[in-house]
């Protein structure tokens, strides 16, 4: 429902943008057809105003139909300037006096919507001489004119099409945001519901059991207790340290690190995970520089972390590959293993926070959908870059780039 009422709100907003643009764009076409039909009445009565003062002078008139001189030209030009000041006409212009009969080919450079005529009065000449005023800017004297009418126009609706797809952008990044909000709550709720419920019965079961005298049974469900509150202190540390990361406030402990010990030291903690579900780890630490400068704790977090994914998300069976070698100045580590993979359209979201590839309603693996988050921070914190590379159905490959002493 939501989703519907987002997309309705998307559509009904860029219809109502898409009609203003239209009517924006009509108006300012109907006023480059008004600003045209006002030029074209200043420019009929230039012509007529000169033709008529023309007609009026006969021994011009008489002389033009012999040979248009340049007295006449001068004259000419003289009443056409005056005539065009008055009009506030200020473009190029050019003019010529023709007998009545085809037009001369020299006039077909120009556009038949720039040239305006005028015959001269039959009284003043006998063979009827026709009058051309040639305004060949016409076009760019309009659109001048309508300069800033138009600059506004253009800027506003950039601003309106720039705010509304702003707003846009927005509105998808709170929803996602929310999205992932309620997906992390639900994930939270699920993941600390066991230990508690596991914290809860060991507890009754001490407390109501009179029976239990036994000092193995007391260690046990001590065990359990203990164990538990261990898995939410745990998760509490994951949630706290990736926001405190993120506002910068756990520095790092930079120093020479061996990272082929660091590699060694993070399997010992996830070997017996392998072992127990019976899998298979292949290590080639070919890199001839691995000395890097770095935070031992947060790198081999980030290593456990990258691990223990690529077990949960391998088949019954974890196949797991972990190699180094050097490409110019750093040390290349990469992660493989022969699980579920991801699918490629989730494959720039899996490093977002909060972000888990959907599984429906299935709780098969735990977590928040921060490891990944907190493996990239961590990552770019000692100057490297992680990649993705993965198929559904045949695997996931993670490398990363640290720079070498």
């Amino acid at each position: 429902m939501r989703l519907n009422r987002t997309r309705l709100f998307v559509a009904i907003s860029s219809v109502a943008l898409l009609i203003v643009l239209i009517i924006q764009v009509n108006w300012i076409i109907r006023t480059a057809r008004i600003k045209e039909e006002i030029f074209n009445e200043k420019a009929n009565m230039v012509i007529s105003k000169t033709a008529e003062a023309l007609s009026a002078d006969t021994t011009t008139c008489i002389q033009m139909e012999q040979c248009v001189g340049e007295n006449e030209k001068r004259k000419t030009d003289s009443l056409f300037t005056s005539y065009m000041d008055y009009y506030d006409l200020r473009i190029n212009y050019s003019f010529d006096v023709q007998k009545p009969g085809p037009k001369e080919g020299g006039n077909e450079k120009h556009s038949s919507g720039s040239v305006y005529s005028k015959r001269l009065e039959e009284e003043a000449t006998k063979n009827g001489l026709e009058l051309n005023l040639f305004l060949p800017e016409k076009r760019q004297f309009i659109i001048e004119e309508m300069g800033p009418m138009f600059i506004t126009s253009v800027v506003l609706i950039l601003v309106v099409l720039i705010m509304f797809w702003r707003t846009i952008i927005l509105l998808m990044r709170e929803k996602k945001i929310a999205e992932h909000t309620n997906e992390f709550l639900n994930n939270m709720t699920h993941e600390f519901k066991t230990p508690l419920t596991n914290i809860a019965l060991a507890g009754k079961m001490i407390v109501k059991e009179p029976t239990i005298r036994q000092e193995d049974k007391i260690k046990h469900y001590s065990g359990i207790i203990l164990e538990e509150n261990e898995k939410l202190r745990l998760q509490v540390e994951q949630v706290l340290s990736m926001t405190a990361l993120e506002r910068g406030e756990i520095p790092l402990r930079k120093a020479e690190l061996d990272f082929h010990d660091l590699i060694k030291d993070s399997l010992k903690y996830i070997s017996i995970q392998i072992e127990n579900k019976h899998g298979h780890l292949a290590m080639d630490l070919s890199a001839e520089h691995f000395v890097i400068m770095g935070d031992k704790t947060h790198l081999t977090n980030a290593m456990c972390n990258l691990i223990d994914n690529a077990i949960k998300y391998s088949n019954e069976k974890p196949e797991l590959s972990v190699k180094t070698f050097n490409r110019n100045n750093y040390l290349i580590i990469v992660i493989s293993d022969q699980g579920i993979g991801i699918e490629k359209e989730y494959h720039k979201k899996v490093f977002d926070k909060f972000f888990r590839v959907p599984t429906g309603d299935v709780h098969d693996v735990k977590g928040f959908g921060l490891g990944l988050a907190y493996v990239k921070k961590i990552v770019e914190m000692h100057n490297g870059s992680i990649e993705l590379q993965s198929e559904k159905g045949k695997g996931t490959t993670f490398t990363i780039a640290l720079p070498h002493v």
